[in-house]
């Protein structure tokens, strides 16, 4: 692995460290869903990343399951947040 690729996987773990700061200190639940989605985004790009890095393109298709996944998960934490259950 290149350097640059590890300075560019450094940078992408400093930006979920953040969120998950920002996750856990946050004072309203929609900064809270707000960062865990950031923190899914940020995922989703290292996981494409490491897809072309190591030539292992299944990761691609983890990606895109992990992205609906969260998606689906993030639709329902908002419908939470807006009416309840």
């Amino acid at each position: 692995m290149s350097t640059i690729m590890i300075i560019y996987l450094g940078m992408i773990a400093g930006g979920i460290l953040l969120s998950f700061i920002r996750m856990l200190v946050g004072p309203t639940a929609s900064d809270r869903a707000v960062a865990v989605d950031t923190i899914t985004t940020t995922i989703v790009g290292m996981l494409v990343i490491l897809a072309f890095v190591f030539q292992r393109y299944v990761y691609l298709d983890v990606a895109l399951v992990y992205s609906l996944l969260a998606f689906v998960g993030l639709c329902a934490i908002a419908r939470f947040l807006e009416r309840g259950f």
